[in-house]
């Protein structure tokens, strides 16, 4: 790390106490990297940090453009956890003008990189023992709404983040549920959410997502993976009466050539880069219009 990008480091990620009740970070480490599709190409500092909650000590990356403050970003990632690809797409929304927290969802069992390439839920028995041990605190009842409500805490103890803007939330696979859970937590806080391939957004527990509409103020926007739907149709149809009671502005799109995980590189669908731009472009433009 050069002189220079000490001098850059943000006051407020050295590791000193903020000002908030939960939020103390711990350690930082610094890099910069160019926004991969913004027309405006903006660089980007990517933050390795952690900071406290209320359930332990979180490890994530932080991610903002090298100036200004912007509206804030808080980045759901899918089953295989926190990884370079996932960083990539922190780093991808934040070239766009956002600051941008992508946190290791499994911290309270192993820091981020939980898995490696190895990995293979589907065909490896043990690989799904440890999976089931890794999430199960994730999964825990009311974990993620005191989880929504610290990782927005910290984003907005940060100078690179705009409070007077509204904050944007999205999720792929496991986390696009959590995109509900988050704007329903902070109402006023939270403008704008996207599920990219989210699974269990509708559940027969009292606890599922969709039963959250009526305290969502955000808009929000759920890209459907085709063999998802084939396998839950109902899903798509649940999820627009729920809102449409909950007056919650939305828009809930099957995407008919897509598989589930399209939107992540290193997903096997991932081949489908037409579709995969195309709910990218989605994003933005629910960032643009909303944030």
């Amino acid at each position: 790390m050069s002189n220079e990008d000490n001098d850059r480091r943000p006051n407020d990620i050295r590791s000193r106490r903020l000002s908030r009740r939960y939020f103390t970070v711990l350690a930082a480490g610094l890099t910069a990297a160019g926004g991969q599709s913004s027309d405006r190409k903006q660089s980007v500092i990517d933050i390795d940090i952690e900071f406290k909650t209320p359930d332990g000590i979180c490890d994530a990356a932080f991610i903002h453009p090298s100036q200004g403050s912007h509206p804030g970003v808080l980045l759901w990632h899918d089953s295989p956890g926190l990884r370079p690809v996932i960083r990539d797409l922190g780093r991808r929304i934040a070239a766009e003008g956002y600051s941008v927290l992508v946190p290791n969802l499994f911290y309270r069992a192993h820091k981020a990189p939980v898995f490696d390439a190895s990995f293979d839920y589907a065909n490896n028995p043990a690989d799904k023992r440890r999976y089931s041990l890794m999430v199960a605190s994730f999964l825990a009842t009311g974990a993620a709404e005191r989880d929504a409500v610290a990782y927005i805490g910290f984003l907005d103890s940060q100078s690179q983040v705009n409070k007077n803007k509204k904050i944007g939330t999205h999720g792929y696979c496991l986390g696009g549920p959590y995109i509900m859970r988050t704007a329903a937590a902070l109402p006023d806080r939270v403008g704008a959410g996207a599920s990219f391939h989210g699974g269990f957004l509708v559940t027969d527990k009292p606890d599922s997502p969709h039963l959250l509409a009526p305290k969502i103020k955000a808009r929000l926007y759920f890209a459907i993976a085709a063999d998802d739907d084939k396998r839950e149709p109902e899903v798509k149809n649940t999820l627009r009466k729920a809102f449409a009671a909950g007056r919650v502005r939305a828009e809930i799109e099957v995407y008919p050539t897509a598989q589930h995980g399209w939107c992540v590189p290193d997903s096997r669908a991932a081949e489908n880069k037409r579709d995969a731009e195309r709910a990218w472009g989605k994003l933005v433009a629910l960032y643009k219009q909303t944030l």
